[in-house]
């Protein structure tokens, strides 16, 4: 086994990498990106699956054991099961997850699966057509729901969806979205809507509290402590009794868990950015298309750690740099 040894400047293991593999969405959510999209990335400054490979090489190799693939929606880039299959043959990776929308899962689950894929988080925002489309400003929570029926029988597990809670938004559907849990083997991890860039309006109109959102599930039912299933995400869980999954709520504002992270993200472009919500960077494309090798990349992951900043500093209100911080947080 490939020893840990990527600790950062205050004693965190670090055995985690969300990989962006497009900075592209198909679905414009209010609280994450404007109605009419950002300036996308030019398509050279994108990392090849080749390119993200070889990264992963480097960090597999000194201790990073899980990948996760996010986006943007990394569905929308062709053939993902290549890349999945790329990572899986890298000594020391043992653990491959995807976020997804959903949207376009179906039809490409059977490749992923073949190719190595073990566990899926979906992010959704409400059980009601009318609202999927208002919050998303597309439609599609019929191809959603079929991925994640499809995803359940395919055995993926655990099985995690996403929700951001926005008050007078969807606030109203958080029993329907717990009780998923009695009958299913899935786990529905509420978010606190984040302040990013042009949302601040928006975030503080509709924040609410992990705090709040637990009291409010208690209602229907009692809820106790209990062990989250395998994976690297930052939610606290609870379930009802005899329940086949569980609630967990995910709260970078009330109920920070920097003193956990365990974590980095490279960027579709190739940058490696050290906090989920912070500046601290580190440029891998450049000494990657400079011909760096896989003990050089670990060189720089190691170096990487110097940067990692302890903490994050967010606060209701107040913005952070990062546009798609949402499809990035839920573990």
């Amino acid at each position: 086994m490939i020893a840990v040894n990527l600790i950062d400047g205050f004693s965190r293991p670090i055995t985690y990498m969300r990989v962006s593999v497009t900075d592209k969405c198909n679905l414009r959510c209010i609280y994450c990106m404007p109605e009419g999209g950002l300036p996308w990335l030019k398509r050279e400054e994108i990392l090849s699956y080749e390119e993200i490979a070889a990264i992963v090489r480097g960090a597999a190799s000194v201790g990073v054991r899980s990948i996760r693939l996010t986006g943007g929606e990394p569905l929308v880039r062709r053939d993902l099961h290549r890349l999945v299959a790329a990572i899986a043959a890298v000594p020391g990776i043992s653990d491959i997850a995807l976020s997804t929308n959903g949207l376009l899962l179906e039809e490409q689950l059977p490749d992923l699966v073949a190719a190595g894929l073990r566990r899926i988080n979906f992010s959704l925002d409400t059980l009601r057509n009318d609202r999927f489309e208002s919050i998303a400003r597309r439609p599609g929570l019929d191809a959603v729901l079929r991925a994640i029926e499809a995803s359940v029988r395919a055995g993926l597990s655990p099985l995690k969806l996403n929700c951001v809670v926005m008050r007078g938004q969807n606030d109203d559907e958080l029993a329907d979205f717990a009780a998923l849990t009695r009958a299913l083997p899935v786990f529905v991890r509420f978010i606190e809507v984040m302040p990013v860039h042009d949302n601040l309006g928006l975030q503080r109109e509709t924040y609410v509290s992990s705090d709040e959102i637990l009291e409010r599930v208690a209602t229907i039912g009692n809820l106790h402590p209990v062990i989250g299933p395998a994976g690297n995400g930052p939610a606290r869980y609870y379930a009802f009794h005899g329940a086949a999954g569980a609630v967990g709520v995910i709260s970078p504002l009330s109920h920070d868990y920097c003193e956990r992270c365990n974590r980095v993200r490279l960027t579709a472009d190739g940058r490696l950015r050290l906090c989920l919500f912070g500046d601290h960077a580190l440029d891998l494309r450049t000494h990657l298309r400079g011909g760096a090798s896989t003990q050089q990349l670990a060189a720089l992951f190691k170096s990487a750690m110097l940067i990692k900043p302890e903490r994050h500093h967010l606060r209701l209100g107040e913005t952070t740099s990062q546009m798609r911080a949402f499809s990035e947080i839920g573990g």
